[in-house]
Order: C-alpha cells, then sequence, then structure tokens
C-alpha cells in the first residue's frame, strides 16, 4: 500500500540552522532515502519552497481567485513530502518515524487513495 509522508515544521526552525546542521540534515535525509530505496520502500521524495513562495488557488462559484502565500492558520508549514509502499499502516509509522526533518516537527501519514483502473481510464 502507498502512503503519503507529509513533513511539517516550524520554517523559522530550519532557517535557524547553520551552515553545517543544514548540511548535516540534508546529508541524513539523503542517506535515509536511499535506505528506502534499498529495501523497496522509496516511490518519491522532495522538499518544498518556503511558504512564502506558494501560492494558493480557490475556486468560488466557477472563479478562480489566486492569492500569495498558503492562507492557512498554523504554526508549522508543510515542508516536503516522501511517497512509501508499506505493508500496512505499522510499517508506515515505523517508516515515517525516522524521516530526519521530522525532529524539526512531525510527520502526517495518510494513505493513498488509489481509483479503480477502468476509472483512470476513462478520464484519458
Amino acid at each position: 500500500m502507498k502512503y503519503l509522508c507529509l513533513i511539517f515544521f516550524d520554517e523559522t526552525q530550519l532557517e535557524r540552522l547553520s551552515e553545517p546542521e543544514a548540511r548535516a540534515l540534508i546529508k541524513e535525509a539523503s542517506q535515509f532515502n536511499s535506505e528506502l530505496r534499498e529495501h523497496g520502500h522509496f516511490l518519491a521524495a522532495q522538499p518544498l519552497q518556503p511558504t512564502r513562495m506558494a501560492t494558493t488557488l480557490r475556486l468560488r462559484g466557477g472563479k478562480r481567485e489566486v492569492m500569495d502565500g498558503p492562507f492557512v492558520e498554523t504554526h508549522e508549514q508543510i515542508g516536503g513530502f516522501i511517497l512509501i509502499e508499506a505493508r500496512d499502516l505499522d510499517e508506515a509509522l515505523q517508516l515515517a518515524s525516522r524521516i530526519p526533518v521530522a525532529r524539526l516537527g512531525g510527520v502526517e501519514v495518510r494513505p493513498i487513495m488509489e481509483a479503480p483502473a477502468h476509472l483512470l481510464q476513462e478520464s484519458i
């Protein structure tokens, strides 16, 4: 089963890391992704640009509203994701608990809803 691990943290904590601390965290994350790959769990992963680079799109009354920045009231922001393959939720949680950047915040682990193949083919 596929699980999306949404990594969230307070961006200011990440920005306060010294250059050596930031490099060490990046190296640790890269090693973790390599380990996931070796064991067949890794599907995809990417960090995100800071929220100041975000754009929010909403559709209201058939009209498109585009706003700079995220518009969610929170002290933590989504900073990246890892898409993994795991036997079940327990294994997904065990893997997610080892995500290095999670030490700065947390990880939301959510199963992927796989659409039936016939529905996907109809939309093409």
